[in-house]
């Protein structure tokens, strides 16, 4: 069976060239993905930044611990504690650090430092001097607005928590790890009391002797430790987790559209072999026999395709992780690996997934009989078998159980890529089996306006089509592949950002909002100027946490919004299932459902600074809450105001307000929006990773139904020269044939992109009724420039494929 696997491949390699391409791409991009994945998780940390000069850094434990149950269990603050205050006197010599908000108005985003820190990164004087007095500041480069800047000798407003002040640039320095402003050492220490760090040059082990068992809540940092207050560390986790979901998501789709590839290849050369099958029964092959061939092709096949997708894929490792450090979904310090097991594990992926595809078709083949095949007219006598029924029905009811799971259990996750991607594969995959049943009624949609074409191409085209639903189907499977999830795909996404914007907007009375330049928050100075406004309500939302120990095991950190519960009502609303608002106050929460908690409960927490509290729940959100849990001011320590809403009194007028806004705004590096300005700009800023993702599956699905378009248009062309050769008997001339192929194929993949609309329709209609339970009357928006475009890419393709192969095949014997 070996050898007449490997003659049947070198005859009809043309059948199998698709699948070739499909499995050496689809391993190639396991092995990259693998190699992505390993190099993100194996890549050093970033060497220290801030504190690259410093061989020793002391700095606060910025973590939560608290013991259950099971032991310690940590979780990082989200605000940090500052050092004892008496800790820098044991260390004579020691730079004191303290980090804070200070940007220049209308620059970038920067931090303030006193100038002695500027020796840890080291950042040195290039113009100037140091900064000496109380009103005096040195600017690194980064920190200075570009083309404006702020040169020696200016006298410029600086932005911190407190308010707007002015300084005269006396120097500037080398850019270091982020914009900074320095101050005078006494002037950063009124401006930001807080100990973060303590800079030393000695050896550690004196320096945690002198910190004693205890350390006073502070951590010894040297090596590579020191890299863990740098201003990007958060960022570069986050990047590095992107990274790597990325390349898991590439990997999955890559595996699952090639096996889809794989199976529609082979069930079509099944289909067309079926002759050549029932000859090899005929001379005493037994059904195992044959089922053994067509494993024997597939062995063969994905032996060869694997192994040069697993030898090629690491090769572009480097190229894919350059494009997404260039997007921002990769930390910018990452270093391919050098590891072998991505490729050791792509190859047996390849080759399983190749004989996966293959089973299916081997089994169809292993049926047929002599006398059954020898007989059969070219119409097809059934276009479903009992085990295509099963398995269809099964992966539609999966999909469909899925979708009704996410829809009660957890709707704001539908539109999740990591929870909609496996309910839109399943669709798939169901309407590509099911697909033979719906071939001759949609047939029957086309036929009128295919009839109503100069000559018999018309009726020859739809009978074609009717008369071979099962073969139909499987050209059609490529184009139901690329539309359907381009279409599922795009449409859920815009979907899940029109909700997250309704949610966002709809609660929002205010005519106004204040928001901060990116990189900054609301100085308390422009908070108080807005609250003393006549004529409006100002009511301004602070981000903080609170920490809750679920089970007594594990410590779980919930956002909060701090917030002015006498103020807010006024100008947001509340959706609240049980309970009041005006209920909250400093010892008390109001907190989303998904706390698990009961109106009444008195909750113990620890707060965004690690403290201890017990709240008592007062009131419970609603589904459709933007917000998962709010508290009063008192709980949100240093954190500054993001957002304030500024809600019109009877009687004021829209434009003193407006022009009341922008005096107040002008120089706090923030501006005011109406309400409908914010709105329209909401869904657009979404997370990179999450579009960046998308698009690598888009990318893999385009790249490999191409494949398999071209593939299946191919091998029907060819297995339809006969017929061609008939109607060029019956007196066709060549551009009645060519019109014929192209009618053809254009309707092939008509009845494609009706199956994928199909699909992608109700795929959107869970995302939908999920989304509705939760944000209220909702459109489903869809991309359609973009869907339009995958549809008619394949049409073109489609005809291109199937002209060009019929010119090929038809071209009359020389001599």
């Amino acid at each position: 069976m070996l050898t007449l696997a490997l003659s049947t491949l070198r005859t009809r390699w043309v059948s199998f060239l698709g699948s070739f391409a499909a499995l050496f791409l689809g391993t190639a991009l396991i092995a990259t993905t693998g190699q992505v994945l390993a190099s993100t998780t194996g890549t050093p940390d970033r060497a220290p930044q801030r504190y690259a000069a410093a061989p020793v850094v002391v700095v606060p434990d910025g973590r939560i611990t608290v013991h259950g149950r099971q032991g310690a269990t940590r979780a990082p603050l989200a605000e940090p504690r500052g050092l004892a205050a008496g800790l820098a006197a044991r260390f004579p010599g020691a730079v004191v650090d303290r980090v804070f908000p200070a940007r220049l108005s209308g620059g970038p985003p920067a931090v303030g430092r006193p100038w002695s820190a500027a020796r840890t990164a080291p950042q040195r004087i290039t113009e100037g001097r140091a900064p000496a007095g109380s009103r005096e500041i040195a600017v690194s480069t980064s920190a200075r607005a570009a083309g404006a800047g702020a040169a020696v000798g200016d006298r410029v407003g600086v932005v911190t928590a407190d308010g707007i002040t002015r300084y005269t640039v006396v120097g500037v320095t080398t850019a270091g790890p982020q914009g900074t402003v320095f101050f005078s050492d006494a002037r950063a220490a009124t401006l930001s009391p807080r100990i973060d760090a303590l800079a030393l040059w000695q050896p550690a082990g004196r320096v945690r002797a002198a910190l004693g068992d205890r350390a006073d809540g502070a951590r010894v940092l040297t090596g590579p430790d020191r890299a863990l207050p740098d201003p990007t560390r958060a960022a570069d986790d986050r990047a590095r987790n992107d990274a790597a979901t990325i390349a898991g998501i590439a990997g999955g789709f890559a595996a699952f559209v090639a096996a889809f590839v794989v199976s529609s290849t082979f069930a079509f050369a099944v289909s067309q072999r079926r002759r050549e099958f029932a000859l090899l029964r005929t001379v005493g092959a037994t059904r195992r026999q044959v089922r053994r061939m067509v494993h024997a092709e597939a062995w063969c096949l994905a032996v060869v395709a694997a192994a040069l997708g697993a030898l090629a894929g690491p090769a572009a490792t480097r190229p894919v992780l350059d494009r997404l450090i260039g997007l921002g979904a990769a930390p910018a310090w990452t270093v391919p690996s050098d590891s072998v097991v991505p490729s050791l594990v792509a190859f047996p992926t390849g080759v399983l997934v190749a004989l996966l595809g293959a089973a299916a078709a081997a089994r169809r083949a292993g049926r047929v009989t002599a006398a059954e095949a020898l007989r059969e007219a070219a119409v097809e006598s059934r276009a479903m078998t009992p085990a295509r029924w099963v398995l269809g029905a099964a992966a539609l009811g999966t999909a469909l159980t899925g979708m009704a799971v996410t829809a009660v259990g957890d709707p704001a996750s539908a539109a999740n890529n990591k929870t909609a991607m496996p309910n839109v594969m399943l669709l798939v995959a169901a309407a590509g089996l099911l697909a033979p049943v719906a071939v001759r009624p949609v047939t029957r949609l086309f036929a009128a306006p295919l009839e109503r074409l100069r000559g018999a191409t018309g009726t020859l085209v739809s009978a074609s089509v009717r008369a071979s639903a099962r073969q139909t189907a499987m050209t059609a499977a490529p184009v139901l592949v690329t539309v359907g999830l381009a279409a599922a795909l795009l449409g859920g996404a815009a979907t899940g950002d029109s909700a997250k914007a309704a949610m966002r907007t709809e609660p929002v009375r205010a005519d106004y909002l204040v928001l901060p330049d990116a990189g900054s928050d609301l100085d308390r100075q422009l908070v108080r100027r807005l609250e003393e406004l006549p004529g409006v309500e100002v009511a301004t939302a602070a981000p903080s946490s609170l920490y809750t120990l679920e089970g007594d095991t594990v410590l779980i950190r919930r956002p909060v919004e701090a917030v002015d519960p006498e103020r807010l009502p006024a100008a947001v609303h509340v959706p609240l299932s049980a309970g009041s608002f005006a209920d909250l106050d400093d010892h008390s929460v109001v907190a989303s459902p998904t706390w698990g908690v009961g109106l009444g409960d008195r909750l113990r927490v620890w707060r965004a600074d690690g403290s201890r509290a017990t709240l008592t729940v007062v009131g419970l959100l609603s589904v459709d809450s933007p917000a998962d849990a709010y508290t009063t001011r008192a709980h949100a320590f240093s954190a500054l105001p993001t957002v304030a809403y500024v809600k019109l009194r009877a009687g004021t007028s829209p434009s003193a307000v407006e022009a009341a806004l922008r005096t107040v705004t002008a120089g706090h590096n923030a501006h005011a929006v109406t309400r409908a300005a914010w709105a329209s700009g909401l869904g657009t800023d979404g997370r990179p990773a999450a579009r960046v993702g998308l698009l690598a599956v888009l990318a893999i699905i385009l790249a490999y139904t191409t494949i398999a378009l071209v593939n299946t248009v191919l091998m029907a062309t060819a297995d339809r020269a006969p017929e061609r050769r008939a109607l060029r008997l019956l007196g066709a001339r060549r551009a009645q044939i060519l019109r014929f192929v192209a009618a053809e194929a254009l309707l092939v993949t008509g009845i494609g992109t009706v199956l994928a609309g199909a699909t992608a329709a109700v795929a959107l209609a869970g995302v939908w009724i999920s989304l509705v339970r939760i944000a209220g009357p909702l459109g489903i928006s869809l991309p359609w420039a973009t869907v339009t475009a995958v549809a008619a890419g394949c049409a073109l393709l489609a005809v291109l494929a199937s002209a060009g192969a019929a010119l090929l095949a038809d071209r009359p014997a020389r001599g």
